[in-house]
């Protein structure tokens, strides 16, 4: 196993800095995905790259492609180099890198799962963000007929990459803020295990959030429909699962 960090960015020029270091300090080169972003946080990416140029790859996209467009094209980056793992986690600091060698440690026991976080959050989560999540895990369950996913719409998640990229090139995959949760759904179908583990998720007060509640809400319920109707053929075999215990 080769594990690289994967870390989409998009004009996050104060926080991508401090969550680059904590990550090589936990070991792990760095896959950097600029994705689109204004000239300020290019710079910053650019020194970052400058300044550890054997264990920081910078992959910059010269228009916005979304959150999801930016981590595939880093884990095609990441593949390309030789990577067989990715480890994807924000760029804006609320995801608690302390937990990197857990996550770590569950891919190398489970080499072909994917290794998916759900939070355990504090004080600094806003309610509203919260509550909603609960409309989204309502309907994974449903389009999976178990409950094998816990979470997900947590961006730290460790993935086998061939595996990952080998499901995205088989199927519609959104490429903004519906990504996380549709790539999970479509790996459960494929039959690719999801293990959960918990992880500490913290909002900095001067977070930088490129969430567009008409435009990505839209989106994502647009993906619920379209992976209901592509779970109802599925079915029959997820029932199977079911009954088989895979829950």
């Amino acid at each position: 196993m080769k594990i690289c960090a994967l870390i989409p960015v998009y004009n996050h020029e104060h926080a991508v800095g401090m969550v680059v270091q904590q990550v090589l300090a936990q070991g792990l080169p760095c896959v950097l995905v600029d994705d689109g972003s204004d000239t300020p946080c290019r710079q910053v990416l650019e020194q970052l790259q400058a300044e550890y140029p054997e264990i920081v790859t910078l992959r910059r996209l010269p228009v916005n492609q979304g959150k999801g467009g930016a981590v595939l094209a880093g884990m095609q980056a990441a593949h390309e180099a030789g990577f067989t793992h990715a480890l994807q986690i924000d760029a804006d600091g609320q995801h608690d890198t302390g937990a990197i060698a857990d996550f770590v440690a569950a891919s190398r026991a489970e080499p072909a799962a994917v290794i998916c976080g759900y939070p355990l959050y504090d004080a600094s989560v806003p309610r509203a963000r919260l509550y909603g999540r609960y409309a989204t895990h309502v309907w994974v369950w449903i389009n999976t007929l178990s409950l094998r996913i816990r979470d997900s719409m947590c961006g730290f998640r460790l993935y086998p990459l061939a595996a990952t990229l080998a499901v995205a090139e088989n199927g519609h995959i959104g490429r903004r803020m519906d990504f996380d949760t549709e790539i999970l759904v479509r790996m459960d179908w494929a039959g690719i295990r999801i293990v959960n583990r918990p992880t500490r998720v913290h909002y900095p007060l001067d977070g930088v959030s490129h969430f567009d509640a008409l435009h990505d809400n839209l989106r994502i319920s647009l993906m619920h429909t379209r992976l209901f109707f592509g779970m109802l053929p599925r079915s029959p075999r997820l029932l199977w699962r079911l009954l088989r215990g895979e829950a």
